[in-house]
């Protein structure tokens, strides 16, 4: 309950898992971004190379997050369509907790509510009709249409303050497919740090309440091993000072 000056009090409610359902924290934020290529690791294991930030910027993308978003333990869905490609990408993601615009960096912990662990789901062989004629920016276009097929970004399994997340820059974060590790890393790793890119974001978007910026993935992911999601796998991601969100696969 809340005390005279507004803050909640009281000793902390611990609830039985068993008899819990978890939901996505923010099932449908209004605005909801993705860093590509965020970590060194990761965008030397996909075949690039790491320019330094100060020649380069943020490359972002969206969701659509009323369909993308999955809560805890529901399942990530091979899409009929185009099902024998599909990789996994465990992520920091920032809520935002009040409307900015034009933030600094030295500014912008102040705009965060708190972070949660979203899993970027990818179809890396989609490909629309197969028989097209190939136009330059097919290429990108398969890549991001990829990333929107239904339940393709678990949420989840809370959000952590801001005040219990003091630095989001040396956070421990990984993923597990049917217990096996396949990404390990640490949020000081990341190319542009969280700061960065709130700044960078809100230069020319205004950012909201319940907006989420999903920040990027380290390396490991299953398209550099050739290897990919199958029915009754199981995923587990988890993030220090966050917790484990786990989803099956179907």
């Amino acid at each position: 309950m809340k005390n005279r000056n507004g803050k909640i009090g009281g000793k902390p409610i611990t609830l039985n898992a068993e008899g819990v359902e978890l939901l996505a924290p923010i099932p449908n934020p209004s605005k909801f971004f993705f860093l590509a290529g965020n970590y060194v690791e990761h965008v030397e294991e996909s075949g690039e190379r790491a320019e330094e930030k100060k020649n380069t910027f943020p490359h972002l993308f969206m969701k659509p997050p009323s369909t993308t978003i999955t809560d805890p333990w529901k399942p990530i869905m091979r899409p009929i369509i185009s099902p024998d490609h599909i990789d996994w990408e465990v992520e920091l993601a920032v809520v935002i907790g009040k409307k900015v615009k034009g933030l600094k960096a030295t500014e912008a912990l102040s705009a965060i509510a708190g972070y949660t662990i979203v899993i970027d789901v990818s179809d890396r062989r989609f490909r629309p009709n197969p028989n097209r004629k190939e136009r330059p920016n097919d290429g990108f276009f398969d890549w991001l249409h990829g990333k929107w097929h239904d339940s393709f970004a678990p949420m989840g399994p809370c959000i952590t303050s801001s005040e219990s997340i003091t630095n989001p820059q040396n956070l421990r974060l990984s993923l597990k497919v049917n217990g096996e590790t396949m990404q390990g890393s640490n949020t000081n790793r990341m190319i542009f740090t969280v700061v960065e890119l709130i700044e960078f974001i809100s230069s020319f978007v205004t950012l909201e309440p319940g907006d989420v910026i999903s920040t990027g993935t380290p390396a490991g992911i299953g398209e550099t091993r050739g290897r990919f999601l199958k029915h009754c796998d199981m995923i587990e991601a988890e993030i220090e000072g966050i917790g484990l969100l786990r989803n099956p696969v179907e």
